[in-house]
């Protein structure tokens, strides 16, 4: 049994105990979940966009100062554009943004695993959680766009919830012989989405199964051992966290769960559009290095 196997056992039998933990214990407040949140996003889900220059070294041949230049502006503006096109067309914005988010998830199954599979599993985190929190997905879609859209949001997922869980489970009767530990990944996963609160199920989710597993991926993609790469991330890492810290004070008026949740999804959202370009070029050619 290989290493993204074992992670994705680690992170079935994590994503089972915080269903139990959910339906036996009390809830956490709604604050300290952001906090939850947006802590655990930065100290384990950021760092794995911050590995993006080993893909620029390997795809573009990034080496000079000069080059580093342009591709750090070029990243940058990317993602400041991102920004803008929240902050002129939110609805727009958050449509694209929860598609995308689809297809870079799909990417997390084993390679093997059909295409609709793929898709199903990248929508999960997305479209089940209405199914039993649907006041709270639309209070935190009401965080990011006005409350007639984050409704016309959550009315439409709901439309979908229930065909998606259905495919799900048919995809874990076609592909449980042949695969069995993505079939325990998916009905782990699918559990966690349905029973836990939607942070938190997003939280571990975006953690300990996306973020891990492109770490793994890249560090057997780049040849680099554990040290290089936390070397590697260390720099964007503390960037991110810097420019984070300068925006948070910049929006200061807004409440603070609507600050929480904007700073969080907006700035991983502006981050995911040169991330994905990256990273998608890397997945549909199977990990292999170009040269």
């Amino acid at each position: 049994m290989n290493n993204l196997k074992r992670q994705g056992l680690a992170f079935s039998a994590l994503a089972l105990l915080l269903v139990m933990a959910s339906l036996l214990l009390p809830r956490l407040e709604p604050t300290s979940e952001l906090l939850i949140f947006a802590a655990f996003v930065f100290v384990l889900g950021v760092p794995h966009g911050a590995l993006d220059p080993i893909f620029a070294r390997h795809l573009f041949a990034v080496r000079s100062l000069a080059a580093w230049m342009v591709f750090i502006c070029a990243y940058v503006g990317l993602a400041l554009l991102m920004i803008g096109f929240w902050l002129l067309t939110p609805a727009v914005f958050l449509f694209f943004f929860l598609v995308a988010s689809t297809l870079h998830f799909s990417g997390d199954l084993a390679p093997g695993t059909p295409w609709l599979t793929r898709l199903l599993y990248g929508g999960a985190v997305i479209v089940l959680p209405v199914l039993n929190h649907a006041p709270e997905m639309t209070r935190l879609f009401a965080f990011l766009v006005d409350v007639t859209a984050a409704d016309r949001f959550v009315s439409t997922l709901r439309f979908l919830a229930w065909p998606w869980a259905a495919g799900i489970f048919l995809s874990v009767l076609v592909i449980c012989k042949r695969d069995w530990v993505t079939a325990v990944e998916l009905v782990s996963y699918s559990l966690l989405v349905l029973v836990a609160p939607p942070l938190l199920s997003f939280t571990a989710f975006f953690c300990i199964m996306h973020s891990a597993r492109h770490t793994l991926r890249t560090q057997r993609y780049a040849s680099l051992s554990w040290r290089q790469l936390l070397l590697t991330s260390l720099a964007p890492t503390v960037a991110v966290g810097a420019a984070a810290l300068l925006t948070w004070f910049v929006v200061k008026d807004a409440p603070l769960d609507m600050r929480m949740v904007q700073f969080v999804v907006i700035g991983l959202a502006a981050l995911t559009a040169p991330h994905m370009l990256l990273v998608e070029r890397v997945r549909f050619s199977g990990w292999e290095k170009p040269y």
